[in-house]
């Protein structure tokens, strides 16, 4: 990206950003950048609600989701019904085979249990390395991004510039709770993972996720295990 492109979006677009509503703000987003402008869906809630705006409206946006290879069949099912809904299809990355074959025969198929280490090793060759080719030429990445989902993500701006990634990072659902992600959801009669109503909420790999009970932190089942580093290393690089 130029130094042109790095200053199309001025703290005056950020202001304004932070008075748009999450269609809004999208809609202005494509129109600033005439291409390079990609969401990546993980199919969880607030991605359905991302997806069905950009689909509704036809925004010249690129949807990708990542494929990681132990993901649930509950993805796949929502992924094919997304496409089906939509009429438009949503680009799948995948892990090098090469990297996971070396990873799975020198740790072990569930190496990541064993160490932090070993767990976030696997996320950057699943889940970073793919997402590092589908940002290539990028000029902005979307994200479903909430404050309330974690620690890290509590100061988060709506927009801000990745300096490693070279591209804006655009957070439309920064400052929502979770209750309008549930009630846009139901409004607008979008499909979602059958495993929200089973007490999964943020859902990542099957092996890698568990429901959680009743007043838990919705990031909790994820790397249930592990007391910290609660990331795969998608929103820390």
């Amino acid at each position: 990206m130029t130094s042109n492109e790095q200053n199309m979006i001025s703290k005056e677009d950020a202001d304004t950003l932070k008075q748009l509503s999450a269609e809004e703000g999208l809609k202005f987003i494509s129109t600033k950048f005439s291409e390079g402008i990609v969401f990546s869906t993980s199919l969880g809630q607030e991605d359905q609600v991302i997806t069905d705006i950009i689909f509704k409206n036809q925004l010249p946006i690129k949807v990708f989701t990542l494929d990681t290879g132990r993901l649930f069949y509950e993805h796949y099912e929502l992924l094919s019904q997304n496409n089906s809904r939509y009429k438009i299809k949503t680009e799948v990355y995948f892990p090098e085979s090469s990297d996971v074959e070396k990873y799975v025969n020198e740790k072990g198929i569930n190496a990541f249990y064993h160490s932090i280490e070993n767990r976030k090793e696997c996320c950057f060759i699943r889940k970073v390395k793919p997402l590092n080719r589908a940002l290539e030429n990028a000029t902005v990445w979307i994200t479903g991004l909430r404050s309330e989902q974690s620690e890290n993500r509590e100061n988060m701006p709506i927009i801000e510039w990745d300096d490693e990634r070279k591209l804006f990072k655009y957070n439309p659902l920064i400052h929502w709770d979770y209750q309008e992600v549930l009630e846009y959801l139901k409004e607008n009669k979008v499909q979602e993972l059958s495993l929200h109503k089973k007490g999964f909420i943020s859902v990542g790999c099957q092996p890698c996720t568990r429901a959680i009970e009743p007043g838990e932190n919705p990031r909790a089942g994820r790397w249930w295990w592990e007391s910290s580093h609660k990331e795969c290393g998608l929103h820390t690089h």
